[in-house]
């Protein structure tokens, strides 16, 4: 049996997410790109600024080219775990249309033919569409420098957009060739067997564990009461050219007659449905931007690629739900446990590796890689030193993206490029 490997790529572009996933056995070669993207307030500090996403999109390129036999770039697969815009807004880059694609995954969400996957997406797009609205009027032309949960709940209102560029890219076909040359899987697939994907380079498969389909998981996927109402408050708010009144004119009672001619039980329960008092809150935008942040994260794709036996556990921003799920599963919950390396979901937060099983996640001598740069106003909490210190205590060589070195002992297979670019792992399998 010829050798195989399995090489594992972290860019750092900052607080956000990209990864290259190279499989070889013997002359055989699969590669994927898993997500390209970096939060708005969390670029790579470089000298003299900040690296932008073009960089280390043009980078990947670049390697492809470099990698190929023909030096024309090629990827096996193009994964998306979610369309957080610090997981793909690097795919809005126009040089992606040269680099020539076989498969694009992307979760279930994404897919225009699922009723019950428009029905989330749509939900999700319109309350961060209505959340940006609803956080401009609260700053009243302000700065939001001055007003730290009001930006802290743009961060997340931009974050969790549409991000339609990207979005067009992945599904439409935006990459060399046009739509007729990849297949587009959403992902997990209805029929179960399709979800066990064997990747043609021998014995390498990868396991499709999440988001889940189940009818009670969807719900913590679609936006809640307390997400969906930003939409009405911001009607409220601000009604535009096309708000009708319900009824004719000539049934409205003037302002001054209301408390004579109206019984005083439905002026209270007007004064409670005034969505857009409640809506220019603070906290209540914040609270608002944090769940729907949660509901992003939990349509993430969560997956294992399995190599002769070895384990690499692919994640996503996976929040509590969606682990509940694979936890829940004897056999999923076998592929994540004790596996070779796992990429840290939600750049190493409190909210997505689960403290109970953190130090049970990867095996003694393994590998947990954390894409994570400094954003000020997380810096306290981002990542969790608990979940890190949970990670080394298993006896997991932990490496961040902003500090790749310390990772670094023992018989690692490490390397780390130009500029702290990126750090790279390589796996001996079989």
């Amino acid at each position: 049996m010829s050798e195989a490997s399995v090489t594992i790529r972290m860019y750092n572009p900052g607080f956000g997410d990209c990864f290259l996933v190279t499989v070889a056995e013997g002359d055989r070669v699969w590669r994927m790109l898993l997500d390209c993207g970096v939060h708005s307030h969390g670029r790579a500090p470089v000298a003299g600024g900040t690296r932008s996403i073009g960089e280390v999109v043009a980078a990947v390129i670049a390697h492809l080219v470099e990698e190929s036999p023909d030096g024309r770039p090629r990827l096996d697969v193009v994964a998306a775990s979610h369309r957080h815009a610090d997981h793909v807004s690097g795919f809005a880059d126009d040089a992606w249309a040269e680099v020539e694609v076989g498969e694009v995954w992307v979760p279930f969400v994404e897919d225009d033919r699922d009723d019950d996957a428009n029905a989330i997406r749509h939900g999700l797009v319109e309350s961060a569409v209505a959340l940006e609205r609803l956080i401009g009027l609260a700053a009243d032309g302000r700065s939001l420098d001055s007003r730290p949960r009001l930006a802290l709940a743009m961060d997340f209102a931009v974050n969790s957009g549409p991000n339609l560029e990207a979005a067009a890219r992945l599904v439409d076909g935006g990459f060399r060739g046009g739509a007729e040359r990849h297949v587009v899987r959403f992902l997990p697939d209805r029929r179960a067997e399709r979800n066990r994907i064997e990747l043609g380079t021998g014995d390498a498969v990868v396991h499709v564990l999440g988001p889940s389909r189940d009818p009670a998981f969807l719900k913590r996927m679609d936006p809640p009461p307390a997400v969906r109402w930003l939409r009405d408050a911001a009607d409220e708010q601000d009604p535009g050219d096309e708000r009708r009144d319900l009824f004719d004119p000539m049934y409205a009672v003037a302002r001054d007659e209301t408390r004579e001619r109206v019984p005083v039980q439905l002026i209270r329960s007007r004064d409670a449905m005034r969505l857009g008092r409640l809506a220019l809150d603070e906290e209540a935008l914040l609270r608002a931007a944090s769940v729907l942040e949660r509901s992003v994260n939990n349509t993430s794709l969560f997956f294992v690629l399995e190599v002769r036996g070895a384990r690499f556990v692919f994640v996503g921003d996976s929040q509590h739900g969606a682990w509940e799920h694979v936890l829940g599963d004897e056999h999923a919950s076998a592929l994540v446990l004790g596996a070779d390396f796992i990429k840290v979901g939600h750049h190493g937060s409190h909210n997505s590796t689960p403290k109970p099983v953190a130090e049970r996640l990867v095996r003694e001598g393994g590998v947990a890689m954390v894409p994570v740069g400094t954003v000020e106003r997380w810096k306290h909490a981002i990542p969790e030193g608990r979940i890190l210190e949970a990670l080394h205590d298993s006896g997991a060589h932990v490496i961040r993206a902003d500090d790749p070195g310390s990772g670094a002992d023992g018989d690692l297979e490490i390397e780390v490029g130009p500029d702290e670019l990126w750090s790279e792992v390589r796996f001996r399998v079989g």
